[in-house]
């Protein structure tokens, strides 16, 4: 287990720029199986979660280099349909191997995913779409097993809610299924978008991209391509965060304009401002925010929801954004009920923040923060206390820090470069 020492106070700023979009990947390496074709996929970020698909994918057959985050990837043959436990274990997107082998080779069988502990993450609407499209489901309490020997039909599906991975999981099941297949309620973030578009690339046959009803015209068959992956929104974020939190000037690289209004709405509430250019953003130093109050002087809240409302893989580092900035606001965190917990940690250090219960807490703003030990619970909470520790006062430990390696790239590395005084303990 990996440890990070971090000695706070240290932040110059500067400039970095996003690795690729780990949201997006992760799906992908399920979606290239259906190929038996080369794929090369380009700005694929070299991190725990996708170095995980990658031993599925190589269990299953496929073949791959992976060097200087271009992965050049092909499985001619599928050697087994069935994954092993340990494998689905690691992370949550295991499940998506689901439709590529149903598709591919008309059988699959999984053990229940692993992944972040944030709070029931509900699977009813994967088991939904694959069984609609024509798979059999077998009852069982230890594996998901499934079956489709007449191969997989399109059909109309409607998600009762815009679940991103069961969106996914549908676009690739559906990709090479016989006939037409029209996705209502479907998710719409970027990541989903930029699956959608690798499979168009690999010669099917996806229209609607963005927006909500996806019509997916099944092909016989997909082909290789070469395709580069869209920078990660959610890591721009959090390193807009840590500027904000440290009072810093910073410039973002590889980014996409349509990808940050709400995020910059979001900013602009705690008050602050940001420039969105289309390859970068640049947010201004020394800006002291002070939190906007809603029309009549009411407390403000942020609040999460699907795209294009605030992601909820921002909320954690939101937060720890707001102890720095003058006035007091509410986050209302509706998707997950386990994700607000980790403010208990910024209590410990020092931060002035009420948790009303599983969903909110009150915060208000400026805080003097003090370094404390504690432990990652999950990816953006651990991303989140690591932008604490560097506004803090003192010295920060935060153990379980693999957690946060599964979502972030270089991570060290790149806030050394500005200015962080961090250090990476083996214990």
């Amino acid at each position: 287990m990996q440890s990070l020492q971090i000695r706070g106070g240290a932040f110059n700023g500067g400039s970095v720029t996003i690795s690729g979009n780990k949201n997006a990947a992760l799906p992908m390496l399920s979606a290239v199986m259906l190929t038996d074709e080369e794929v090369v996929l380009h700005n694929v970020p070299d991190i725990l979660d996708v170095r995980t698909m990658l031993d599925i994918a190589g269990t299953l057959g496929a073949d791959f280099t992976f060097e200087n985050n271009t992965l050049r990837f092909r499985c001619s043959k599928v050697k087994t349909t069935t994954i092993p436990q340990e494998l689905c274990s690691r992370n949550r997107t295991s499940i998506l191997f689901a439709s590529s082998l149903i598709a591919r080779c008309g059988s699959a069988e999984l053990y229940p995913p692993g992944g972040d502990v944030i709070g029931r993450r509900r699977l009813d609407g994967h088991f939904y779409g694959l069984t609609t499209l024509g798979a059999e489901m077998e009852p069982d309490t230890l594996t998901y097993k499934f079956r489709a020997p007449n191969g997989l039909t399109g059909r109309e599906l409607f998600l009762d809610e815009a679940s991103v991975t069961a969106t996914e999981q549908i676009i690739i099941a559906a990709a090479v299924a016989k006939g037409k297949t029209t996705l209502y309620n479907a998710a719409s973030e970027p990541h989903v978008c930029d699956l959608a578009r690798l499979i168009n690339t690999m010669g099917g046959s996806i229209s609607g991209i963005g927006s909500n009803t996806l019509v997916i015209e099944g092909v016989e068959k997909l082909h290789g391509c070469e395709y580069t992956v869209c920078g990660d929104h959610i890591e721009a974020g959090s390193f807009l965060a840590l500027a904000v939190a440290a009072n810093k000037e910073i410039t973002i690289h590889g980014t996409s304009i349509p990808n940050y209004w709400m995020l910059r709405r979001v900013f602009e509430r705690l008050g602050v401002t940001m420039e969105l250019h289309p390859d970068h953003i640049y947010l201004p130093g020394n800006q002291n925010p002070v939190i906007k109050t809603d029309f009549g002087g009411h407390i403000p809240t942020i609040s999460d929801g699907p795209w294009p409302q605030y992601p909820s893989d921002m909320m954690s580092c939101t937060i720890v954004a707001a102890t720095q900035c003058r006035g007091t606001v509410m986050f209302f965190e509706k998707m997950f009920e386990s994700r607000i917990y980790f403010a208990d940690r910024l209590i410990s250090m020092g931060a002035n923040a009420i948790v009303c219960d599983p969903h909110r807490v009150v915060i208000t703003g400026k805080a003097d923060l003090h370094g404390i030990a504690m432990s990652s619970p999950d990816i953006r909470a651990g991303m989140a206390m690591v932008i604490a520790a560097i506004c803090a006062k003192g010295d920060s430990r935060i153990d379980n820090a693999d957690v946060i390696y599964r979502g972030y790239e270089r991570l060290p590395e790149k806030l050394r470069a500005l200015g962080a005084d961090i250090d990476e303990i083996n214990r």
